[in-house]
């Protein structure tokens, strides 16, 4: 795996932590996301947030199986949270998403840490 270099990358990165700068660590994933999405749109990024992820079995269409956080730019999955440790189930499920949308890369950001860059891990497939 390899650094997510993308503007949008870049952009997102930036302004979660400007977000993080004003909140600190400690509220819930929801009131970061928020405050993100409202921060890309104030940049004028293109994105969308709580995008549903369907999963197709044997036939079967799920339509809303899960919801990405945020996809940047149709390139980038942005997985937010608040949690005290990220684990191996936390990368899998970013991997999931990556798979079932067929993008290549992912950005988790754990808004819980003291500083927001010790909390980023980038995915490229």
């Amino acid at each position: 795996m390899t650094l997510v270099t993308t503007e949008s990358a870049t952009k997102v990165i930036g302004l979660g932590i400007k977000v993080h700068r004003a909140l600190g660590p400690g509220l819930f994933e929801s009131v970061y996301q928020t405050c993100v999405a409202h921060e890309l749109r104030k940049a004028g990024m293109v994105f969308e947030q709580q995008r549903a992820i369907p999963v197709v079995y044997d036939g079967m269409v799920l339509d809303h199986a899960f919801r990405a956080d945020l996809i940047m730019e149709r390139e980038l999955i942005v997985e937010i949270k608040s949690i005290e440790k990220v684990t191996p189930l936390h990368h899998a499920q970013l991997l999931t998403y990556m798979k079932l949308t067929g993008l290549r890369k992912g950005l988790m950001m754990n808004f819980n840490v003291s500083l927001l860059k010790d909390g980023i891990k980038s995915i490229v497939l």
